[in-house]
């Protein structure tokens, strides 16, 4: 009986472009808007060094205007236009699988389809997490730094009054000031997101290709169980349009996809090993990366949640990032 191989329906110079298209398309974050693809993170992520500098201008001060007058001796004071930068962190990885398995469950005529698949699902659900993580580090970074002031805690609050509430939601988008109308998209835990479809608060509607998508009140949502619990308190976070930009590249040097063929291996039966490897950066607008204590090429999962590795470089309501704590 013939049996579909690694070797039969990967061409690599066409798997990876595949691979790196529907992961930047699959996850409800780039369909809910909250992380946008970004050409110019894309643009560095084949450039050298293991991270990069983002200028960019403050806006102009709300000082109040000067009181024009008649008097030649009186000179105005020019004002000065100020900068900030940040620092986005490149992350580079790689993830294999062995033929020996895989193979086995790829026989049939849609093989191609479904080790694509199962590539394209592995690295939206990689970048969904580097996501969460980097979220958990700035929020850390708030609550150190910036005396809380992007986060709403009803938790201390009596009664009905502590737990996830659509009057909760808006408080915690109040948090942006005069841009709190700007709030398109949230994350919530899935008990959290249980207990929003309980009480009602989600609706199902057709994207523009006619796939389901979940609003609550008019926001995308996105589950999440790594968002943050710490007992019976839940994290949820909520984003405005481009609030993190990403992008996601193959490795300029490497080979995006490389099947490694062992033919020793099992007794000489052979074995394939599927090689997939990416360039990613996902990177919250408005904070800059603080390169702490990150043991290796790239930063972990794990130290992306520190506070110390992220510093807001912007006033607070220019970070189109909320998070409320509740209970349910």
């Amino acid at each position: 009986m013939a049996t579909t191989r690694l070797t039969d329906v990967i061409v690599p110079a066409e798997f990876t472009p595949y691979v790196i298209q529907n992961t930047m398309e699959a996850s409800a974050l780039v369909r809910s808007g909250i992380l946008t693809r970004n050409g110019a993170i894309e643009g560095q992520l084949s450039a050298g060094a293991d991270a990069f500098t983002v200028p960019f201008w403050n806006d102009l001060s709300d000082a109040e205007a000067d009181i024009a007058n008649d008097d030649p001796a009186v000179e105005a004071t020019p004002r000065k236009l100020t900068a900030e930068k940040q620092v986005v962190r490149k992350a580079f990885l790689h993830a294999s699988w062995s033929a020996m398995n895989l193979a086995s469950e790829l026989a049939g005529d849609d093989a191609m389809a479904r080790v694509q698949g199962r590539v394209t699902a592995y690295w939206t659900r990689q970048a969904q997490r580097r996501l969460i993580a980097s979220l958990n580090g700035i929020l850390a970074d708030n609550v150190a730094n910036d005396n809380a002031d992007m986060v709403l805690d009803v938790t201390g609050e009596a009664g009905a009054a502590a737990s996830f509430s659509a009057e909760a939601v808006i408080d915690a988008a109040g948090t942006l000031g005069d841009q709190m109308g700007s709030v398109t998209g949230i994350a919530l835990h899935s008990d959290v997101y249980r207990k929003a479809l309980k009480d009602d608060l989600v609706e199902t509607i057709p994207d523009s290709q006619g796939r389901p998508f979940q609003t609550f009140r008019g926001m995308a949502v996105v589950v999440d169980d790594l968002l943050p619990v710490q007992g019976d308190a839940y994290t949820s976070v909520l984003f405005t349009p481009g609030a993190v930009g990403w992008g996601m590249t193959a490795p300029a040097i490497a080979a995006g996809t490389e099947v490694e063929n062992r033919p020793g291996a099992g007794n000489g039966g052979g074995q394939q090993i599927l090689h997939s490897r990416v360039n990613l950066a996902i990177h919250p607008a408005g904070f800059t990366w603080v390169e702490g204590a990150v043991a290796d090429e790239s930063p972990t999962i794990a130290e992306l949640t520190l506070a110390s590795n992220w510093r807001r470089v912007v006033e607070r309501k220019a970070a189109g990032i909320a998070f409320l704590v509740s209970k349910l």
